[in-house]
């Protein structure tokens, strides 16, 4: 991060601003609102800060800055039209190690002044750390018109009963539980309704009516993370996504992904390379039940779709047979992701009348398909886990009756800003693996579908 976001309690802190135009009546405004004690060094002032210096609501020393002036200041902006004056405030304050904001100049700035969406006591700050304050105009109007006022109230009628929810739960766990639940539904519909009352009524009730014991249990979120894009999650796996205690997740989950699980969830790697799994599928049941026997809401995240090549129902199988509540969330499934994104579509009324999913995982020393089974010219046949043993895939596909010319294709980290698409035939594809470089995460698309990616593939490769 080029900035730490926080934010700071001003209330009665002595602030100064430096400038006494429209910018400084801007940041005058934005510290006055926060409560602070406002010091305004400007020779001239514009006539609304004039108004608040003859009304007491602010100090005003009139002349040119002094390095004195920062003495004792929380924090200073510069607001000036004067580079040498605006250079000099930031010196003397780096020099006092006091938090400065020279407008308008990032070189000089120890902190950034966001755009803000007030729903008090609900905040939302947003910034591109000086780079594109429109963007962050922009994206501020966006929220503004989908966040209702609503959700000030509900925050606020939720820190009124912080302290009976903290008296009435001593596990943390079951307090944060609590809430993800009373801050849905009823209360909170009344609430964004303009109905205070109503909501706190429901909240109320709510806390009455919870039981700790139900709260304090434990649960396992089998959830699909997609292909690699973020923005192919669904909104199911978002949301349990940031109420998970600990995450178990694997190589195949892009890092992007994992940003968006809840900060201060656990995180334990269960990686699964080619003949290199840190941790036994074995070992990843029985961890899963552990955990959520410990009373965690365990969120296992995996790449795709939980049950196509997951081993999702060998894990729910454990959960189901040692008690443990689970649910599955269903992901795009990475060869959807994939086909989609390089625009080589699986099915295709002149291509392909059916599409066939395989995985070119060994078991043991051999690669268990049916490979008569999958050398018809009319069908799709999409390999998942397949890079490392592509060579001998498509030998045994040309061996079993597949024509060697058949075109082939692979995406590797399909759906991302990393996508690459290398097209071939049976014969020449293994080779064009090893040229590119390709690595897993990656699927294999056989069939004459191949041959319609230089026309629709809308994704650059």
């Amino acid at each position: 991060m080029d900035y730490f976001p926080l934010f700071l309690d001003l209330q009665r802190q002595p602030c100064l601003i430096v400038g006494g135009g429209d910018v400084a009546l801007r940041k005058a405004s934005l510290l006055k609102s926060a409560g602070a004690a406002i010091t305004v060094v400007s020779p001239e002032l514009v006539p609304q800060l004039a108004q608040w210096r003859d009304s007491g609501e602010l100090a005003h020393r009139p002349r040119t800055f002094s390095r004195d002036d920062v003495a004792g200041m929380r924090l200073v902006i510069a607001a000036t039209d004067d580079e040498h004056v605006n250079a000099k405030v930031h010196a003397e304050c780096e020099a006092r190690n006091i938090l400065v904001n020279v407008v308008d100049t990032p070189a000089k700035c120890r902190f950034i002044v966001p755009s803000i969406v007030d729903r008090s006591p609900l905040m939302v700050a947003i910034s591109t750390g000086g780079a594109a304050p429109v963007l962050a105009r922009q994206l501020r109007a966006r929220i503004e018109a989908t966040l209702p006022h609503g959700y000030g109230v509900l925050a606020r009628l939720a820190g009124a009963l912080r302290d009976r929810v903290k008296a009435r739960f001593d596990d943390e766990r079951a307090r944060r539980r609590f809430w993800e639940t009373a801050l849905e539904g009823a209360a909170a519909e009344k609430a964004l309704a303009g109905n205070e009352a109503g909501a706190l009524a429901e909240l109320e009730a709510r806390l009455d009516s919870a039981d700790a014991t139900s709260l304090q249990r434990g649960a396992v979120y089998l959830v699909g993370a997609g292909p690699g894009n973020p923005d192919l999650l669904t909104f199911r796996a978002l949301r349990l996504m940031q109420q998970a205690d600990v995450v178990l997740y694997d190589n195949l989950v892009a890092p992007a992904i994992l940003e968006l699980v809840r900060r201060d969830a656990e995180r334990i790697y269960v990686g699964k390379k080619s003949n290199n799994h840190a941790l036994p599928q074995e070992e990843i049941n029985k961890l899963l039940v552990k955990l959520a026997q410990a009373g965690k809401a365990v969120l296992r995240l995996k790449g795709g779709d939980p049950f196509i090549f997951g081993r999702g129902g060998e894990e729910i199988e454990e959960l189901a047979a040692n008690g443990v509540d689970f649910e599955v969330v269903p992901g795009i499934t990475s060869a959807s992701g994939a086909s989609c994104y390089a625009g080589i579509p699986l099915t295709h009324r002149d291509h392909a009348q059916s599409v066939t999913f395989v995985t070119g995982h060994r078991r043991g020393d051999a690669i268990e398909l049916d490979w008569p089974r999958l050398v018809s010219p009319s069908e799709t046949v999409v390999i998942y886990m397949g890079v490392k043993q592509a060579a001998h895939i498509c030998a045994q596909l040309i061996a079993h009756g597949r024509a060697a010319d058949t075109p082939a294709a692979i995406v590797e980290k399909a759906t991302t800003t990393e996508q690459r698409v290398v097209t071939g035939t049976l014969e020449t594809l293994p080779a064009l693996i090893e040229q590119q470089g390709i690595k897993p995460p990656a699927l294999i698309i056989v069939g004459t579908v191949v041959t319609l990616h230089d026309r629709l593939a809308w994704q650059a490769a």
